[in-house]
């Protein structure tokens, strides 16, 4: 019998500033444990530069490739954000004043106060639905499979959780470490061979130096919970064999 279908996503940075080191991104691990919680599992990140080409070549390789898509930065006010007139080069729709968008920034600015340059903050595709932004009123918005979500990591954030039930994810991903002070090197055979008696899980190692030794985290996930305990229980098993002492909990994940 088949197992649950699996639900995938991208995320795509987009920005000079994060390539340039000038910022760093943390909306990635936000969307990451936010997705996985959900069933969502993330496969691939990009960070894309403001290049309209660029931004238009990953966003239909990427909704074409995975069920959900969702992009960061670039539908701000000024210039260089240009997210929005490359999501609809994209899906090969026209860019529109959304008329609920400007609706919206109407009602949050004063008059006078809502130039030509905010303006630009309610462009999207023609049939795009919005993505509600509680901190700072200026939408995302949501085309296809795509969501295009701000950069601003609190913005970010809120939207995030407005847009959450519109996702269908499937089960949701478990997991458990098991941490020991054993070089990669001495158990990569035995973990590789653990990795085949579960194909249906993912089995990681991380290595760490602390306390003046070499380690690794091994994390085990995957979305049935007596496997990852079956596999747990010879991981353990294998780790004394090589003269180590399993270690779980938070001091594994350190």
């Amino acid at each position: 019998m088949a197992g649950p279908r699996v639900v995938t996503a991208a995320v795509l940075i987009i920005g000079n500033e994060i390539l340039s080191g000038r910022t760093q991104d943390v909306n990635l691990t936000y969307l990451a444990k936010q997705l996985s919680e959900l069933g969502v599992r993330l496969h691939e990140a990009r960070v894309v530069a403001d290049v309209e080409a660029d931004i238009v070549a990953a966003v239909n390789a990427c909704r074409e490739r995975y069920d959900y898509v969702f992009t960061t930065g670039g539908i701000g006010p000024t210039h260089d954000d240009i997210t929005a007139e490359c999501i609809a080069k994209a899906f090969g729709l026209p860019l529109i004043r959304n008329p609920e968008a400007v609706a919206r920034l109407e009602r949050h600015y004063e008059p006078g106060m809502l130039n030509e340059a905010r303006l630009r903050m309610a462009n999207t595709p023609q049939g795009a639905t919005l993505i509600d932004n509680p901190v700072s009123i200026a939408p995302g918005f949501q085309i296809g499979n795509v969501f295009v979500l701000a950069g601003v990591p609190r913005i970010m954030q809120a939207m995030f959780d407005g847009l959450r039930a519109r996702l269908v994810g499937g089960a949701p991903m478990l997991s458990r470490t098991v941490g020991a002070f054993v070089a990669e090197g001495a158990i990569a055979k035995g973990l590789g061979e653990l990795q085949q008696r579960h194909p249906a899980l993912d089995i990681g190692s991380y290595p760490y130096f602390r306390q003046g030794r070499f380690g690794a985290s091994f994390v085990l996930r995957g979305t049935e919970r007596t496997q990852i305990d079956a596999a747990a229980v010879e991981l353990r098993a294998l780790i004394k064999e090589l003269g180590g002492d399993p270690i779980e909990g938070d001091l594994a994940e350190r």
